[in-house]
């Protein structure tokens, strides 16, 4: 290794707790940090077999071609761990998670749908018997799936789609069509030219009725010659702001046939005379939706902790202007304005990975219930994973970009990696849902939820208990500047927005208006209420959770996790003060102290900033950056980088000689 940069050594000499410590914690203990590390090594030794000119030079149909590559190496290696026992069909997102973080990331995977929406919708919606038929064969990728639901006219909401699925008696088929051009499917992963199967969803029509959309197993190309079948138009949409390499499709049906039992049926089924029994509950069909907006959360803090080591760690070498007349230029991380950029950030990392950990439990929790028949908690899993799909996303997003920003220009080259992280990550927010239009989603919840809130024989799902406490008769919240009692103002927050809408709506209703037209006029202050209820679960949760953790581990790191929980809540509290102003008893002598806590906690936990990126355990082969790596050499690798541009290979571009001499010499 080369010679550490001096400011970076000096940062990890002074780090107040064992990094190694808390990159076991957050793993979730030796064993899990083992499994991790020999999963990213594994990836990192592969990795010459796909090197060569960066991507960032390459064209778009070269991008697409080397992530099929990258592919089938990533995805070999579940093939592989599977045939040796350490995973399953039903435990494989720490796998992909770890195998994703390991590999370098910045074109995405065209097979990343068939594991990640594909065989969760054949599991979460298939009977046994087409679970039986169909995993074996997509999990050792005898098949490749991908998952077909957006269209070009019709996106998050589902029950617009346009696409048809006819059921025929006498054949004892379903006939696919595409009746009208915004009816094409649109921006499913691989299945441009990768995938021969995918999951359609499809408005369901027997005996002249529409029942609905329903998921249907389609064959999209022949196994042997990946053809398109007759029937089917299928294709690449073409260039994106990013993530190039994931072979975002459309695709079209023109009576295209799929045997019937080909539609999903666990919950709902069509008998072979065109009979229709439907599901307990529609909204089960949604189980895959779930499960990815899930995988989107871990995601998310995956994208925001390469950001946030990359911006610290360059800070930490970076120097620019003197504090005081006579002395060295100062660390850019030594001011306060770099640190309210940063930390924040770096923050925001360990809240939303121990959130997702939080949801991934209650996910798998609800789904035992379901398969028990026990459908109460379906909703408010699904606002749940609304709500902070959208929050996770939409934070990390901003705050990768306040990372970008925090690294002045440099940042702004694709070598830092944070345009292609940020690119990346602000896809999310449109992806799998519209981020406004889920928190109406978790906002529908809420209401109706408050609606009942005084029903005595009703018991309200944990995460929104709070609000049966906030609002009974002998609930009072003093202000005071402690952490707890910050996630108990925003609890307030939460409950008489949510209490205001519901009212508003009423009262609109009573004046004569439509529900309908009740809710779209008080849609901008439902968003805000559902926010609201999702920093309550990210606050809670994060400390919550990191008070119990730190119950076994050294009195140092609990220090430190304690003020980084303390540093995200003021954070919130001070960008939210609005509504903290408006709902609780604040008052601007505690907003005062508020502003004070905060700037001390910036200044305690300065010492560690480069510790506690450190302990994401990010290895510069995935980091790929030229400002974060380990070793401090920004500036070189910058240098290096750039004599990788195409632009270099030479000393003189034909260019000069056919256009700029003969210009500079009037001859154009």
């Amino acid at each position: 290794m080369a010679k550490i940069n001096e400011d970076l050594n000096r940062e990890r000499e002074k780090c107040s707790f064992n990094v190694k410590e808390l990159t076991i914690l957050m793993d979730g203990g030796p064993e899990k940090t083992k499994e991790r590390k020999e999963r990213e090594n594994f990836m990192i030794s592969k990795r010459d077999t796909y090197a060569g000119i960066p991507e960032d030079y390459l064209s778009y149909k070269e991008q697409y071609e080397k992530a099929v590559k990258k592919s089938v190496i990533v995805f070999g290696l579940v093939r592989r761990l599977q045939e040796e026992g350490k995973t399953t069909i039903h435990n494989y997102r720490d796998v992909l998670g770890n195998l994703l973080r390991a590999s370098d990331v910045s074109t995405g995977f065209p097979l990343a749908l068939h594991y990640i929406m594909f065989m969760p919708a054949i599991i979460n919606q298939g009977t046994d018997e087409q679970t039986a038929r169909w995993l074996p064969r997509a999990w050792d990728c005898n098949i490749i799936g991908s998952y077909a639901q957006t269209e070009l006219g019709h996106g998050t909401f589902i029950r617009g789609l346009e696409t048809t699925a006819t059921y025929d008696p006498i054949t004892k088929e379903f006939v696919l069509n595409s009746p009208t051009l915004t009816s094409y499917k649109w921006w499913g992963g691989g299945l441009g030219q990768t995938a021969n199967y995918s999951i359609v969803v499809a408005q369901l029509y027997t005996k002249g009725e529409c029942l609905g959309v329903h998921s249907f197993i389609v064959q999209v190309r022949d196994e042997e010659t990946h053809m398109p079948l007759p029937g089917i138009k299928i294709g690449d949409i073409g260039s994106k702001l990013a993530l190039n390499g994931i072979n975002n499709g459309f695709l079209g049906f023109n009576n295209y046939r799929v045997p019937r039992n080909q539609m999903l049926m666990k919950h709902a089924q069509v008998l072979e005379d065109g009979t229709y029994v439907k599901s307990r509950n529609p909204k089960l069909n949604y189980g895959a939706m779930v499960f990815v907006r899930v995988v989107i959360a871990f995601d998310m803090a995956n994208y925001l902790s390469k950001a946030a080591t990359i911006s610290v760690r360059y800070s930490a070498v970076r120097r620019q202007c003197q504090s005081k007349a006579g002395e060295q230029e100062s660390q850019v991380l030594d001011y306060l304005t770099q640190q309210h950029k940063l930390l924040p950030a770096v923050a925001a990392c360990y809240a939303l990975k121990i959130t997702a950990n939080k949801l991934w439990d209650t996910f798998n929790t609800v789904n035992e219930e379901l398969l028990a028949g026990n459908l109460q908690r379906l909703p408010e899993i699904h606002a749940l994973a609304c709500c902070l799909k959208a929050i996770s996303t939409y934070d990390t997003a901003t705050f990768i970009e306040t990372c970008r920003l925090a690294c002045g220009g440099h940042g702004y080259m694709h070598s830092s990696n944070l345009p292609t992280t940020y690119s990346s990550a602000v896809a999310a927010c449109t992806y799998e849902g519209d981020n406004t239009v889920l928190l109406l989603q978790t906002a529908r919840f809420l209401a109706k939820t408050w609606q009942e809130i005084d029903n005595e024989t009703g018991k309200l799902t944990p995460t929104v208990e709070y609000l049966k406490t906030t609002k009974s008769k002998g609930f009072s919240h003093k202000w005071l500047n402690t952490t707890d009692n910050i996630v108990y103002g925003f609890e307030v927050v939460s409950m008489r927005k949510i209490a205001s809408c519901v009212q508003n709506m009423q009262k609109r209703v009573a004046s004569g208006m439509t529900f309908e037209d009740a809710w779209n006029m008080s849609s901008i202050q439902l968003v805000a209420a559902a926010e609201a209820h999702c920093r309550v679960i990210i606050l809670s949760t994060f400390n919550s959770e990191i008070k119990e953790l730190t119950k076994t581990t050294s009195p140092e790191l609990k220090r430190v996790l304690s003020q980084l929980v303390d540093l995200y809540s003021v954070y919130w509290a001070l960008e939210k003060l609005s509504d903290l102003l408006q709902y609780t008893t604040i008052n601007h002598e505690d907003v005062d102290g508020l502003r004070s806590w905060y700037e001390d906690l910036l200044t305690q936990l300065r010492p560690n900033a480069v510790g506690l990126v450190d302990a994401f355990d990010l290895k510069d082969e995935m980091l790929n950056s030229t400002l974060g790596s380990y070793d401090g050499r920004a500036y070189e690798r910058l240098l290096e980088a750039a004599l990788k541009s195409p632009l270099n290979s030479e000393p003189v571009n034909h260019t000069f000689h056919k256009y700029l001499k003969p210009f500079m010499l009037g001859k154009l």
